[in-house]
């Protein structure tokens, strides 16, 4: 049952890397971006002030900007004023701790709810020192990461660690699907810390009803969205389309367009099209407006989501939301919101014939996709909307507030943001 929110409350997000002010489709900008942004506003429209707090990345930012109505965004010095890959950060969480403790001694907000691990690190050191409760999401988990990745994962080596204490010393974490759960009970972290709140989907931008982008007649089109990271799996949409002819692949994503050229991901990418005979049906847009979105997922037949590994995946809800079957891989959070066969398929990670199977069933039944955009469309309405994920968000705050401890260190281990090594 769904608590009333208590209007009036001050929450805290501590997103240290992912700015609601980001421009998507960068190396470290996606999908927490969205979560974090969209969060605050469904809060704020329960009535609640929220303020964000990300570390200033460049010289000239404001130390404060109004994202709307009851939500701030407070740029956090914490390092040098200048992008710098989230992997290399963890040295200057002790400094972001000590700016939100200095900040928060004299204006406490009633909540913390930090984002990824290194915010928990930050937010964690600030919560214990001024007996504040902290709720945290990991968003990925360096589990996960190293298990992918294996020696091209570029965390410090200490984040495993450092997660562990940040799930141990807050008071609960939320975790975004049910995979994420089973990896934090591996690491030690009891299931009855954690309580599952998906990411969400605005369902009123991200709709069947709108204009389509353009796109070439007498050819079926496939879509991927995302981050240009080799992990995303596009190499395995490109490989995928060997097997599909009449079909074109458009990639949304990466750098502006003018400098796609200079993309090392994207040179490796335009070489295994030109390897697999498939360049001249490969398309790369660049990174877009976020508003130009809904449009190019309206205009696709299928949405791929292809990744190796996807902590939980916001693309598939709004390919969902605007009616488009997704083919994707059967991990993660994509376990959760794809609904196989309702709303699209899933299938083997890194198996490229699997996709290609999965895409051809579809493309070949105009029927089944109208039936699978249908049903994804209703999934999305009841199960993902932001007002629902701010409620149910404010169900796990309204628990913490009621049985936060009066002593600030009970309960919690000690956690030190060290150098990485």
């Amino acid at each position: 049952m769904t608590a009333t929110p208590r209007p009036g409350r001050t929450i805290a997000l501590v997103s240290e890397h992912a700015s609601p002010l980001a421009v998507l489709g960068g190396v470290d900008a996606g999908g927490q971006n969205v979560h974090v942004a969209h969060l605050a506003a469904a809060l704020a429209d329960h009535g609640h002030h929220v303020t964000v707090y990300t570390r200033q990345d460049a010289p000239h930012l404001p130390p404060r900007v109004a994202l709307r109505p009851g939500v701030d965004v407070r740029h956090v010095p914490a390092g040098p004023p200048r992008h710098i890959p989230k992997d290399q950060l963890l040295p200057h969480m002790e400094q972001f701790g000590h700016f939100l403790a200095d900040e928060w001694r004299h204006r406490p907000p009633d909540i913390i709810h930090s984002h990824f691990w290194m915010s928990g690190i930050a937010a964690l050191a600030a919560a214990r020192e001024l007996g504040l409760p902290l709720v945290h999401t990991y968003h990925a988990l360096g589990t996960v990461k190293r298990r992918h990745q294996r020696q091209e994962d570029t965390s410090p080596p200490d984040r495993i660690a450092l997660e562990k204490a940040v799930g141990h010393g807050c008071d609960r974490i939320i975790a975004t699907c049910r995979d994420e759960v089973r990896e934090l009970a591996a690491m030690g972290i009891a299931a009855d810390r954690t309580t599952i709140v998906p990411c969400g989907v605005d369902t009123t931008v991200f709709t069947p009803h709108g204009p389509a982008a353009p796109r070439p007649p007498r050819r079926h089109r496939l879509l991927q969205i995302g981050r240009l990271v080799k992990r995303k799996g596009a190499a395995l949409s490109i490989t995928a389309l060997t097997a599909l002819p009449g079909t074109e692949l458009l990639i949304a994503g990466g750098p502006p367009p003018h400098q796609l050229h200079q993309d090392p991901e994207v040179r490796r990418l335009r070489e295994t099209a030109r390897r697999t005979g498939v360049a001249d049906r490969v398309r790369f847009t660049g990174g877009l407006p976020r508003e130009s979105i809904p449009a190019l997922l309206r205009s696709a037949d299928v949405v791929l989501c292809p990744a190796d590994y996807e902590p939980f995946g916001i693309v598939p809800l709004e390919a969902m939301g605007c009616g488009t079957p997704v083919v994707a891989t059967a991990t993660g959070g994509h376990l959760d919101t794809v609904a196989d066969p309702a709303t699209g398929r899933l299938f083997t990670p890194g198996d490229p014939a699997a996709l290609a199977r999965a895409v051809t069933a579809l493309l070949a039944d105009p029927a089944r996709r109208a039936a699978c955009g249908a049903a994804g469309r209703r999934r999305v309405l009841t199960r993902y909307g932001w007002d629902q994920v701010a409620a149910a968000t404010w169900d796990v705050y309204h628990d913490v507030l009621a049985l936060h401890p009066s002593h600030p260190s009970r309960g919690r281990s000690e956690v030190t943001p060290g150098p990485a090594r």
